[in-house]
């Protein structure tokens, strides 16, 4: 890409998800994630390679028939009610095909196939973009027409895809894939509790941005392309020792950051008498947990033999910006004490 290109690509991701998140009119809501999706292919077909080409198509052709169906059931809707207003989609045809659209752009299950494998040829950096920034707009749009949602439909869709996020990363070894299904498991929370909470979704959605940004950002900084990296990482870098607390917090353990929002999903569900729903879903959240306890033990309890004569190569220079990091992973292991304040 030309030097002017890539800046110019930010800033229309970044324009196309503030357009789309506060709009209020289906067709302007279309636009921005139009914006959002071609702006984001140069940056995923960036690299000379196969891999980033074939998950460029993927994403490109996935995107295109989400974008379809929008525009689909949002002419449906105004067909019938006279209204494109984001609150006013009253026609259930149209909410159930809407609420499919908007899945398939964030990417939960059964719609989730592009996900690990766009993800599988992008670079780190495009997609930290992916799994975080790209996240907010359709899931703005689903909080715009939370009332309107289909409760059985989202519960249903939310905990498949918190399954599936956990029985398809426990097989995983590339690095990429496994934050893929986690990704995906997290989406399933979200969908869980929208439609009875909205509030408590997009404070899941919040909380889900600030854990897996030091995720990517180490994962970055330490070069793990797989698990197998994860085990001789140790002697590279000191920040090594973050990455042990913010997977315990992204599987949802206590006292972590991370437990917050299972926490207040889980209390909000038995409140409205779905107790069998949320064992479900606990019992899926095991499952995630699983694959990132075993990405932490390869990373802080395993040696392998090693060929250099010092144990560690700690005399390095900074050449990564700390200060996201810093901010990011302490907000991920020590926000728990605030849970009461967001307890109504």
């Amino acid at each position: 890409l030309p030097p002017l290109m890539l800046p110019i690509l930010t800033f229309g991701v970044t324009m196309g998800t503030i357009f789309a998140a506060s709009s209020h009119h289906w067709l302007m809501a279309w636009l921005g994630l139009e914006l959002n999706t071609l702006c984001l292919l140069p940056l995923i077909s960036k690299p000379k390679h196969p891999r980033a080409t074939e998950a460029t198509t993927k994403y490109f052709l996935t995107q295109a028939i989400a974008s379809a169906l929008i525009m689909f059931s949002s002419t449906m809707n105004a067909w019938e009610t006279g209204q494109w207003h984001l609150t006013q989609l009253s026609n259930n045809y149209a909410c159930i095909m809407m609420t499919i659209a908007l899945m398939i752009k964030v990417g939960t299950a059964p719609m989730h196939f592009w996900l690990p494998e766009v993800l599988q040829g992008s670079t780190m950096q495009t997609a930290l973009l992916i799994t975080t920034w790209q996240k907010i707009a359709p899931i703005a749009l689903l909080y715009s027409m939370a009332n309107h949602l289909p409760t059985k439909m989202t519960m249903t869709l939310g905990i498949l895809s918190a399954l599936i996020g956990g029985w398809g990363g426990i097989n995983q070894i590339q690095t990429r894939k496994l934050l893929a299904y986690s990704s995906i498991a997290h989406m399933g929370w979200t969908l869980m509790i929208i439609t009875i909470s909205p509030s408590i979704a997009m404070l899941n959605i919040m909380i889900y941005i600030i854990m897996t940004t030091p995720t990517f950002l180490l994962v970055i900084q330490l070069s793990l392309k797989t698990l197998k990296d994860s085990s001789i990482a140790w002697t590279t870098t000191p920040t090594i020792i973050l990455l042990m607390p913010i997977l315990m917090s992204r599987g949802g353990l206590p006292p972590l950051t991370g437990f917050t929002p299972k926490l207040l999903i889980l209390n909000e569900m038995v409140a409205q008498k779905m107790t069998p729903m949320a064992t479900i879903a606990a019992i899926a959240s095991l499952l995630s947990l699983v694959f990132y306890l075993r990405m932490a033990y390869l990373t802080t309890m395993t040696l392998p033999p090693i060929t250099a004569t010092s144990a560690m190569k700690w005399r390095l220079t900074t050449k990564y910006l700390s200060l996201p990091l810093a901010i990011t992973a302490t907000v991920t292991m020590m926000s728990l004490p605030m849970t009461p304040s967001l307890i109504p």
